[in-house]
């Protein structure tokens, strides 16, 4: 085990090597032929300044990117493999003779455990936002966020992981299909509460304090044929400089949100295009769409990690400290390749999702008929929030669920030179 240890500490260091050449060195930043001098071009709406700090960032940004996410999976097999989750386990039984408890206990060590382990990744990437002038968020409040989000994900979590277990040690055999039933309620709830509940957890909402620019986009709404009484904004500014809006929740508690960085930085005809392309969201039924199609790939996911489970526990569970999937032990097991699957699964998300935000984008322009608006507002958002124009393919096939601004520039300037 000490072997195959060092084995994947060797493989992660090549592969961080590899990126970092390749994201550094090995891709270049010219543009595409004919974007030049175009509004796509960054250099028309960047000083040489900003387009260098939007690269570098962007380089160090991807690097923390891929860096961390096998990061995960190597702690969740150093935990298996050295028998550290076998000790939690034991913790939790000797704790409470009551399986709920256990199950609470041990993942409250576990969860704490990665959370500290991977809490240097998290520290570097705030601390590069604050060096790229990005976050305006002090370390005190950046540290309170952290413990919110260890509190809020540790509940949720932990709900999931008893029943889970209950489900596994009840139907052996069929337990992803069962767990996969479970998981449609629990999560259309979670979606419904995240609006009034856990993201007010973080900031602070409340209606949108310009009265004459919410009753223009409520206008914009009733020609969508959307029941919307009030636009939400949130106070972002202390956290962040970069804009964004987002329509969250589902059924009664749905909710279009504008952050106030967005607010106080764009021009209102901008600011009515964002709306109009949540607006294109909502119309469209893209959230619906979205839980529907991660339910679909949740059930595939949950039959492919059971027959990898029984795999690798038949054929290396003496060296991962595991006798049987029944065991709380295995926990890691699971979250290990569901991190995998999540990863392999993220490019055909990334296309659905690009796809969207297509969509939505050409809703907007038809509704608003405003296309120098548009371009001016992605020109803002790669100012703003120093987003990379044109990424990597790598990375946007990876990592992209937005197109990159360089492409929604273009097709709505090739919109423009049809008119």
């Amino acid at each position: 085990m000490k072997k195959s240890l060092l084995t994947i500490i060797l493989l992660y260091a090549v592969y961080g090597l590899v990126l970092y050449f390749y994201l550094f060195f090995w891709t270049g930043n010219e543009l595409p032929k004919g974007i030049e001098g175009t509004a796509a071009d960054p250099k028309t709406f960047l000083t040489a300044e900003e387009l260098q700090l939007s690269e570098n960032y962007s380089q160090l940004k991807n690097l923390l990117f891929f860096i961390s996410i096998p990061l995960e999976w190597i702690i969740f097999f150093i935990v298996l493999s050295f028998g550290i989750s076998k000790t939690f386990q034991q913790w939790a039984e000797t704790a409470s003779r009551f399986f709920i408890v256990q199950t609470a206990l041990y993942y409250f060590w576990l969860s704490l455990l990665v959370t500290l382990l991977t809490l240097p990744v998290s520290w570097l990437n705030y601390k590069l936002s604050k060096d790229f002038q990005i976050s305006t968020q002090t370390l005190n409040s950046w540290l309170k966020d952290e413990v919110t989000d260890f509190l809020v994900n540790y509940v949720l979590m932990a709900v999931v992981v008893t029943f889970l277990y209950i489900i596994i040690r009840k139907f052996e055999k069929r337990w992803w299909l069962w767990a996969w039933f479970a998981s449609i309620p629990f999560t259309l709830f979670i979606m419904f509460i995240q609006p009034v509940i856990i993201d007010p957890l973080y900031n602070d909402f409340y209606p949108l304090k310009n009265k004459k620019l919410e009753e223009e986009i409520l206008q914009l709404a009733s020609k969508a044929d959307i029941p919307a009484e009030h636009v939400y904004e949130v106070d972002m500014s202390t956290k962040t400089n970069a804009l964004n809006a987002y329509v969250t929740g589902i059924g009664s508690n749905s909710r279009i949100v504008l952050w106030d960085t967005t607010l106080n930085k764009l021009s209102e005809d901008e600011i009515l295009f964002i709306m109009a392309h949540e607006m294109g969201h909502y119309v469209m039924k893209h959230i619906y769409i979205g839980i529907a199609g991660y339910l679909l790939l949740s059930l595939a996911g949950l039959y492919i990690i059971h027959r990898l489970m029984i795999f690798c526990t038949n054929r290396w569970g003496k060296r991962l400290n595991i006798q049987s999937i029944r065991e709380l032990s295995s926990l890691p097991l699971f979250l290990l390749l569901l991190g995998m699957l999540s990863f392999a699964s993220s490019p055909i998300s990334g296309i659905v999702s690009r796809y969207q935000e297509k969509q939505a984008d050409l809703y907007a322009i038809e509704m608003t008929k405003n296309e120098e608006a548009a371009v001016k507002t992605f020109q803002h958002l790669a100012k703003f929030s120093r987003s990379e124009i044109n990424p990597p393919k790598i990375v946007k096939f990876l990592r992209y669920d937005h197109p990159p601004l360089i492409e929604r520039i273009m097709y709505i300037e090739n919109i423009k030179n049809k008119e």
